[in-house]
């Protein structure tokens, strides 16, 4: 079997097409994957790096008002469908699958123009306008929230590493400690603002650095790429309390591991690694899209297992006044994390997976 993967931009589409990518090869070692994206997205760093050939075609943006961008989208379309349709005909796949973004739109296209089945995977609760158009035209839907509004959605979560997905945090606690730096004992509050750093959660958690300091709390701050020289960016006080900082994680599961609580974004990815890990986290959704990082977390924080906070009303102030009260009240903590790992399934990749040997047909007949 043939399968072409499309997706790219950031580690909210990447994560599942290689998730995906991985559960496909553990049910059949002979398949044989070929990923697509566009020369800017991170999938140009991370696909190669998981052992996965890649393809490129132009990305094209969707913009929501009107503008320049939007009156170029359906010459911008034509020139990637067409890039598409000669990366299909090279592949020959069985099966198309499309995780949205800018790369999906033609994508979706050129295999309807092909007549070759086509599965649909949104990763947010509320999606986007490449995957509404590609929900139309799919021969499978797969969400990773229930009550995502697609055309026939089937609700499978969101695929998520093995590495994540199989997690025991308690019994890598020590070593994840240990590899970060970081204290054996002490309460740990991770922060990240996924592949590309958050700027408002950079200044509020570092300028908090001595309230949680004094509280004992120690950090994991994993900043961004580019998030130290960002010139909003002040270096942590010191306060003898460990406080690491780091441009990025290859080990999200040690990451995880070493959590006591978690302060991130309400991107999918970020919403079902820490849920489905049991880790108590507060959401600060993007204040920028149309709503789906808020959609994404609802469910967990109407569960208890996490706090939601806007965007304009995350500070300094409020995590000094909140995480140190949190971090030390472990049986609070425990309660948050036994509520969000109850919500989301571990084995979205393998479901996944499935649907997309079903479209393409038990044989998987070459073409």
């Amino acid at each position: 079997m043939r399968v072409l993967l499309a997706g790219g931009g950031t580690a909210g589409h990447t994560s599942p097409l290689l998730a995906t990518a991985d559960a496909l090869r553990r049910l059949d070692p002979d398949v044989e994957i070929t990923c697509l994206g566009t020369p800017r997205g991170l999938e140009n760093k991370v696909v190669p790096a998981a052992g996965y050939p890649l393809r490129l075609v132009p990305p094209v943006p969707l913009p929501r008002k009107p503008g320049k961008d939007l009156a170029l989208v359906p010459s911008r379309l034509r020139t990637a469908v067409k890039a598409a349709m000669e990366v299909i005909d090279d592949v020959r796949p069985d099966v198309v699958v499309g995780y949205g973004g800018y790369v999906s739109m033609p994508v979706y296209v050129a295999a309807r123009r092909r007549k070759l089945p086509l599965v649909v995977h949104e990763q947010n609760a509320l999606p986007g306008i490449a995957n509404k158009f590609g929900a139309r035209v799919a021969t499978r839907v797969a969400v990773s929230f229930p009550d995502t509004p697609l055309r026939n959605a089937e609700y499978v979560g969101l695929p998520i590493r093995q590495m994540i997905a199989t997690l025991d945090r308690g019994a890598l606690r020590a070593e994840a400690r240990s590899f970060f730096g970081l204290d054996a004992d002490l309460p740990t509050l991770v922060v990240t603002g996924g592949s590309q750093g958050a700027r408002r959660l950079n200044q509020a958690v570092s300028g908090a650095a001595a309230a949680l300091g004094s509280a004992g709390v120690q950090v994991l701050h994993v900043i961004g790429p580019n998030g130290a020289s960002d010139p909003s960016w002040s270096t942590p006080v010191p306060t003898g309390v460990p406080y690491v900082v780091l441009p990025f994680v290859d080990r999200m599961d040690l990451a995880l591991a070493a959590a006591d609580l978690m302060i991130c974004r309400a991107g999918a990815s970020s919403v079902v690694e820490a849920s489905s890990t049991g880790v108590p986290a507060i959401f600060v959704p993007l204040a920028i899209g149309n709503g789906e990082q808020v959609q994404n977390a609802r469910p967990v924080v109407d569960a208890g297992g996490a706090l939601l906070v806007d965007d304009a009303d995350f500070n300094a102030d409020y995590v000094a006044d909140t995480v140190p009260d949190l971090c030390a009240d472990p049986a609070r903590l425990a309660a948050m994390g036994s509520a969000a790992a109850h919500l989301v399934p571990r084995d979205a990749d393998e479901r996944l997976a499935r649907i997309i040997r079903d479209a393409a047909g038990v044989s998987g007949a070459r073409r």
